[in-house]
């Protein structure tokens, strides 16, 4: 009985090891993202997504980021907004183009939770790229260059993920260096 009592107590904690392990959070833009919390909860505290965060309230998409899920979101820092012409995101943030907004932003998400190692096995399933369709209803190409795993838009512009696997309540994040867009 008392080995039995042992055993139990080990195994429990070490599945609660693991999982603590497993749980651990990633700093993006100075700030720990939680995988106990949500996209939205995490992404405000990112100094690094404060463009993201903004498009992402000018479109009202808040209260879907923050649902179930779960979603797989390639989210491009404040620098690949930068650099996009000059303009281009107050001009998106203007109320009239709304719309338009939500197509780039839905562009960036993906259905179902696709950490990096799903996505490398789509790539090699594929024989070196993968294609992934997104929410808005366009398609994302991944592919890999020896470790470094790159997403490709439908216009042909190539965007690193620098941070994979930041994981969240209702998802995943792979931060991304470039804003990917939709054929117009």
């Amino acid at each position: 009985m008392k080995t039995t009592k042992f055993l139990s107590v080990a195994f429990f904690a070490l599945v609660l090891g693991a999982t603590s392990y497993a749980q651990k959070a990633v700093t993006v833009g100075g700030a720990p993202m939680y995988p106990t919390k949500n996209i939205i909860e995490n992404a405000v505290n990112s100094k690094d997504h404060t463009t993201l965060v903004a498009a992402v309230k000018a479109a009202g998409l808040v209260e879907t980021l923050q649902g179930k899920g779960p979603f797989t979101v390639f989210a491009p820092t404040n620098a690949a907004f930068n650099k996009l012409p000059k303009g281009t995101v107050d001009n998106l943030l203007k109320p009239e183009n709304k719309k338009t907004l939500q197509t780039v932003l839905t562009y960036h998400v993906v259905a179902g939770k696709w950490n990096a190692a799903d996505i490398a096995k789509a790539i090699k399933e594929g024989k070196g790229k993968a294609t992934l369709k997104t929410v808005s209803g366009g398609t994302l190409t991944a592919w890999m260059k020896g470790k470094k795993l790159y997403i490709t838009d439908e216009k042909g512009s190539n965007s690193e993920v620098t941070i994979a696997d930041v994981n969240q309540s209702n998802g995943v994040i792979h931060v991304v260096n470039t804003v990917l867009l939709p054929k117009a």
